[in-house]
């Protein structure tokens, strides 16, 4: 048996982190974020890059998921692409009792994040709907304003995509969060063509993954395939932009990552697309989209940023807008925290929603 991992004491909270990490578990956290690889023995993959012993690697994820700084190990598949429609939703609704419009809406299953924010919009939602979908994002969208009796929903989908990778950067600092990398393509939005097979995989795959050395192994399992096909599945699927990436998932309060604001920016027309490439390139932006504007809403570019504290968050976006030139902006900041979840995709859940309230 091996010998259980030295972990030095740590007696103070460093860096808002709620359970203390050692510079080898920021490493790992790091690397699991972003260099899962599609192998037999994935564990094995990142235990190279670290430079530990495999191991290691396997005790390292299993304390981190106990500890709840890692969420789940899961592939994280392309809503798009997988011919899900997709919008995040801006509602007003009842301000005193949000919670109550919260619990309805969460009930969807293509609702993955939810957050109450401080604005006069005050709930935002993702929504997801099936391509087969009998009511489609319109008609659902129209349940949930009467169930909630919200006062007004604001259709805010994705027109061009910037970015989309949640990578918390546990080893730098502020400094790190504020770099700006090189300038990135706006990503394709189109579905693509998915056989029996591919969707097999999917319902297989997706999920929570075991700390096993042999991690595709139960996925395999479930479809009577050796391992090996069940990855060049999901490398095809990747190089068609189904498959995002396979990743770890953190907490981001228990790993350190306290606060996220959404910076929303007035970006003129003629220049979204190059502003936009700016934006995604720092370090500390998760998400970058354009979205639609309105009469009261001149905001064309949202940006999700990250950071241990608000005053850290500040920092990312006012580099931000210091690199680029855009002042017409605001910040948004999440007090609540509703829902936040994987969707699994290609299940029941979905249908029966719609059966007990779409009429």
């Amino acid at each position: 048996m091996a010998n259980p991992v030295a972990r030095s004491k740590v007696r103070s909270r460093k860096d808002g982190s709620a359970v203390p990490l050692d510079e080898t578990d920021k490493k790992l956290l790091n690397l699991m974020q972003g260099s899962f690889a599609l192998r037999p023995d994935p564990f094995a993959g990142v235990a190279e890059k670290a430079g530990i012993p495999e191991a290691e690697v396997l005790e390292r994820v299993q304390y981190l998921l106990d500890k709840r700084i890692i969420r789940e190990i899961t592939p994280i598949f392309d809503t798009r692409a997988l011919g899900y429609e997709s919008m995040l939703v801006a509602a007003k609704v009842d301000a005193e009792h949000p919670h109550r419009a919260a619990q309805f809406i969460n009930s969807h299953p293509g609702v993955t994040h939810n957050y109450l924010r401080n604005h006069e919009f005050n709930l935002w939602f993702t929504l997801a709907v099936e391509p087969d979908s009998t009511l489609g994002l319109q008609g659902t969208l129209d349940v949930m304003a009467a169930k909630t009796g919200a006062e007004s929903i604001r259709q805010l989908p994705t027109l061009k995509l910037f970015k989309i990778r949640m990578d918390l950067e546990m080893e730098g600092g502020t400094d790190a969060l504020k770099t700006a990398g090189e300038a990135v393509e706006p990503l394709e939005l189109d579905p693509i063509e998915l056989n029996e097979l591919d969707i097999a995989v999917i319902k297989a795959s997706q999920g929570p993954m075991e700390v096993r050395s042999d991690a595709f192994a139960p996925a395999a399992e479930k479809l009577g395939l050796p391992v090996e096909h069940v990855l060049a599945r999901l490398e095809s699927l990747q190089e068609r932009g189904g498959l995002r990436r396979v990743a770890a998932i953190l907490y981001h309060r228990r790993a350190g990552f306290s606060a996220n604001g959404m910076g929303v920016w007035a970006v003129p027309e003629g220049e979204i697309l190059d502003t936009g490439r700016q934006m995604a390139a720092f370090r500390g932006i998760s998400h970058c989209y354009q979205r639609p504007t309105y009469a009261d809403w001149p905001y064309s570019v949202f940006t999700m940023a990250h950071g241990r504290s608000k005053e850290e968050c500040d920092a990312i976006l006012d580099k931000i807008a210091e690199d680029t030139g855009i002042t017409e902006r605001a910040t948004l900041y999440s007090s609540t925290e509703f829902k936040k979840v994987r969707m699994l995709y290609f299940t029941d859940a979905f249908k029966r929603w719609e059966q007990e309230n779409g009429s």
